[in-house]
């Protein structure tokens, strides 16, 4: 089986598994809001990992043993609208992605906040030691005895 087939039926199963949900009466199914975030085949379509996400920390539990439990139901309405040779069993797995990656945004919202927090105390005492006023937005340009504008006698230009 070609690769690209086995990517069509992930996804055909994917949006065909997000309709069947809607029908399921298990009031644990129905009480949370799940979404199936995607589904792995096995390379002989026997076997399906589906992976599902759910809104709110209480009801993830109760959303997985509920769709355990809906499993042959699933796959019999699975089978009726997919016309596949073998109806592959299906194993419900929790996908935490959406989780992650909330926690990995707020991760980067904190370094951001303490880097912009250390850049302003940089500037501030650079202010400070340059004689200056914390607060001013004056910036005066930096006096150094020794500055002669780039040009040293060594670099060969001098008389030009």
């Amino acid at each position: 089986m070609a690769n690209y087939r086995k990517g069509r039926v992930d996804e055909a199963m994917r949006k065909e598994l997000s309709e069947i949900l809607r029908t399921v009466k298990d009031p644990r199914v129905t009480s949370a809001f799940i979404s199936i975030t995607g589904v792995d085949c096995s390379a002989d379509l026997k076997f399906a990992k589906v992976y599902y996400s759910v809104m709110g920390e209480r009801r993830a539990g109760d959303a997985g043993k509920g769709l355990e439990n809906a499993s042959g139901y699933i796959r019999t309405r699975l089978a009726q609208s997919l016309n596949l040779r073998v109806t592959p069993e299906l194993k419900f797995l929790a996908d935490d992605s959406m989780k992650r990656g909330a926690h990995i945004t707020e991760l980067l919202r904190r370094v951001e906040k303490e880097l912009e927090e250390a850049d302003a105390a940089r500037a501030a005492e650079d202010s400070v030691s340059d004689g200056e006023t914390p607060g001013s937005d004056a910036a005066a340009p930096a006096s150094d005895a020794s500055y002669d504008g780039g040009i040293s006698p060594s670099d060969g230009r001098e008389g030009r």
